[in-house]
């Protein structure tokens, strides 16, 4: 063989391991696109079943075609305060399994049926580029990616295809025959899945060589091929390790969590395996014959095998360290030990977690959220600034000041993020979303910067020694405190998106519309009278004016979500 052939041979399966790869993001963007609202309701569950942590897991991997993107997305959600550790790690668990399936289908796919996979690519292709429904594109997109995925592997079982005795397949085959030492094997199997981030591409090399016409043989057979399955479970681990990096300790224990369990398992495994060293060809070729047929396909049993193993190791993993999950937890607590405690001012939220937009929607629902604690900083601004204006405390306008640029801060942060999730394929309903989102943190920012105007009238009314009556802080009290109200309301309705409490919030609002009025009028009737000095009017009209545009704006909030 010569160097011109060995770069021919690297070079194709480069190619295929990129085709594969393409046709993988491709499925999982569009398989999150597809069950969006499923994936981010189903995440977001606070089980406290560890069944259902696992059953989560598994789903939301099976659909998102990577266990690398549900444990980047767990990260995410602890970080965020979403998610604890304990349904973490249930969650990592379930993905471990869920990440299985694909061994399966790489399996299978060495079998006659190729033929039709890889017809899917342009079968997707096809719909994506005639269909309207923007549904059915991104169904187009999952089948295309599938026959990507498939074109990939026959580019790489093409490279690997060699005549048995013929100097390629005696080159290839006894320099992979030499490799015998489990600790070697399982070290390969971590450093390339480390590189590649993906434990899926390597058990695709793997499977593709042990379904192939004339199968190419690791370490000269035996439990060989399973130390490096094992070691690309532990190579996976890294990709959760880098999301982790300068996310809060939780976040990195998640990730810890993730790495441990996988750790333990191939401790267990592997001194298994060594001790029987025969099991592959006990155990697993008594469950699929190397020679059985598959699909009009002989010979891939040797691929079913190992996709078995995959299978089995991940499962009882999971069933062995389930009912240990909170010594997981107390372990990665002593692993990554809390930051001492630091002095810190008033926090809206957490930093926004771009881990989540890995999936738009998972994201889109945590900004909401966070939306939703921005409206209660707002409210608490105002509810600041207003008491201090009835105590006639001028002190309380640095305090305002300060929590308005911790406000804007918010805001700058938000918007950038929602700018961010904008730039991923979205689906109408999730379009539309980030529009209303960006109408609703401003209508928060008017809020906080009529909280500011409230202590310039404060200002005047200590500096100009204007005096009101206590009828009239009575009445504006009382209307302050329908505000209250109407906000307890609306941010109810926010959250919840709950479109029946909107009937309520209408009508506190026309209340507040005609407080207002009555406040208004009864001044204008005093002035008429005698009874209340001109110079209190500017900021008795400009206080009451600005109180009733705040119940405006928190009204504007809770109908975004019409």
């Amino acid at each position: 063989m010569g160097a011109w052939d060995i770069i021919k041979i690297v070079m194709q399966i480069f190619g295929g391991m990129g085709t594969f790869l393409v046709g993988m993001k491709i499925l999982s963007e569009n398989m999150t696109r597809l069950a969006h609202g499923k994936l981010k309701k189903m995440l977001n569950k606070t089980a406290k079943s560890r069944f259902a942590g696992v059953g989560i897991g598994t789903v939301v991997t099976i659909m998102g075609q990577s266990s690398a993107f549900t444990t980047v997305m767990v990260v995410g959600l602890v970080n965020a305060g979403i998610m604890t550790l304990f349904q973490a790690t249930a969650i990592i668990m379930g993905a471990n399994i869920g990440t299985t399936l694909n061994a399966w289908v790489i399996a299978i796919g060495g079998s006659e049926i190729t033929v039709f996979f890889l017809s899917l690519a342009a079968v997707g292709v096809f719909i994506t580029m005639f269909s309207k429904n923007e549904k059915m594109k991104s169904v187009g997109n999952v089948i295309a990616a599938f026959g990507l995925i498939f074109v990939g592997l026959k580019f790489m079982s093409g490279a690997l295809t060699f005549e048995e005795g013929s100097a390629a397949f005696e080159a290839v085959s006894g320099l992979l025959a030499k490799i015998r030492n489990p600790v070697l094997l399982l070290l390969i199997g971590i450093a390339v899945t480390a590189l590649v981030q993906s434990s899926t591409a390597v058990n695709a090399i793997i499977l593709t060589m042990a379904s192939l016409p004339v199968p190419i043989i690791i370490g000269g057979g035996g439990n060989a091929a399973l130390y490096i399955i094992i070691g690309s479970n532990i190579g996976t681990c890294v990709t959760a390790l880098i999301s982790s990096l300068g996310a809060n300790p939780n976040a990195k224990r998640a990730a810890v969590i993730h790495f441990l369990f996988n750790l333990f398992g191939a401790v267990i495994f592997m001194i298994v395996l060594v001790c029987w060293g025969n099991f592959a060809d006990t155990v697993l070729a008594g469950i699929f014959p190397s020679d059985m047929a598959v699909f009009g396909k002989t010979g891939l049993g040797l691929a079913l095998q190992i996709a078995t193993f995959h299978t089995l190791f991940n499962v009882i993993n999971t069933l062995l360290f389930l009912p240990f999950i909170k010594y997981f937890v107390w372990l990665a607590e002593h692993i990554v030990p809390a930051r001492k405690q630091e002095k810190k001012g008033d926090i809206i939220f957490e930093d926004l977690d771009e881990r989540l937009l890995r999936s738009p929607s998972v994201a889109l629902g945590f900004i909401y959220q966070q939306s939703g604690k921005m409206f209660s900083y707002a409210m608490d601004t105002l509810d600041l600034a207003f008491h201090a204006f009835l105590k006639k405390d001028m002190d309380t306008a640095p305090k305002v000041t300060e929590k308005n640029r911790e406000l804007a801060e918010a805001n700058r942060l938000a918007v950038s993020y929602l700018v961010k999730i904008s730039t991923a394929s979205l689906v109408t309903e999730d379009e539309n979303t980030v529009s209303k989102m960006h109408y609703v943190l401003n209508d928060i920012m008017r809020i906080g910067e009529l909280a500011d105007n409230v202590t310039k009238y404060t200002h005047h009314y200590v500096e100009d020694e204007l005096v009101f009556s206590d009828e009239f802080l009575e009445m504006i009290s009382g209307m302050y405190g329908k505000i209250q109200t109407l906000y307890s309301r609306a941010l109810g309705v926010f959250l919840s998106k709950d479109a029946a409490g909107l009937g309520e919030v209408d009508r506190l609002e026309d209340e507040i519309d005609a407080a207002r009025r009555a406040l208004v009028d009864r001044h204008i009737k005093r002035l008429n009278e005698g009874k209340c000095q001109p110079q209190n009017s500017g900021v008795f009209i400009n206080l009451v004016g600005n109180l009733e545009r705040a119940a405006d704006h928190i009204t504007y909030i809770a109908h975004s979500i019409d």
